[in-house]
């Protein structure tokens, strides 16, 4: 289930898979922070995993993790500081009038439902989102027969898109393609649209770039998603 990319003293890049949570309070459930733990135990090293970004439990990719202090609030300046970069792929439902543009939201947190809305500017609590997307490819009819994409989207066409953040707010992605009528496929809580049944959400972070916290080279990882719903996707990942 660990699937390791990169580690040295300082951080350890993993490829988290769709439906492992990062971290939980839930009994017996595995969670990243707690398989690097015993991965680090049984290295027999005095290490530890410090979460810099969270991925959602449903979706994949690449995620960095700290091993000591230090390199954490390294990083943690990294991302305030808009240095880190970070790149998804994503399967969403229907065909962009544009093939690459720029979505500018107010998003709302509600931490009781753990969800997030688009409101208008100046609402209370509101926070700024902005992300950039382009069109990679699109598959529809034919296309979808006999992929597990058929029996998960109800939609007539799927676009491949690849999206670029410029903020990191809660459910921003998922967020702002649905209100933006191109909901992600498989996305249980803001998809109306969905099969019944648990899917991973089509959506994966595919590329992160960041300075090393102790050499201060610049360092960046690919990855291409597995789950089974982006079955037959790929894309050069060194161009989005």
């Amino acid at each position: 289930m660990l699937q390791i990319i990169f580690e040295d003293s300082e951080i350890i890049a993993c490829h988290k898979m769709p439906g492992v949570p990062v971290q939980t309070a839930k009994a017996g459930q595995q969670d990243m922070v707690s398989l690097l733990r015993n991965y680090f135990a049984g290295k027999g090293e005095d290490a530890d995993a410090f979460v810099i970004r969270r991925l959602d439990q449903p979706v994949e990719g690449i995620m960095v993790f700290a091993k000591n202090q230090q390199a954490a609030a390294a990083l943690s300046r990294q991302v305030q500081e808009k240095t880190v970069e970070k790149e998804y792929l994503a399967l969403a439902e229907g065909r962009f009038r544009e093939p690459a543009g720029i979505l500018e939201d107010y998003l709302l947190r509600d931490g009781k439902s753990n969800t997030s809305r688009v409101v208008q500017k100046g609402t209370k609590g509101a926070k700024a989102a902005k992300l950039y997307y382009e069109v990679k490819k699109v598959v529809s009819g034919s296309e979808k027969s006999g992929t597990a994409l058929e029996a998960a989207c109800q939609s007539e066409t799927v676009s491949f898109v690849s999206i670029r953040l410029d903020t990191g707010r809660h459910h921003q992605i998922r967020v702002q393609m649905a209100h933006a009528g191109h909901p992600l496929v498989g996305d249980k809580k803001y998809n109306k649209n969905c099969s019944p049944g648990y899917l991973p959400i089509g959506l994966c972070s595919a590329k992160t770039s960041f300075n090393h916290p102790a050499t201060g080279e610049r360092m960046e990882f690919c990855v291409q998603p597995k789950g089974k719903l982006f079955a037959g996707f790929t894309c050069g990942l060194r161009d989005i």
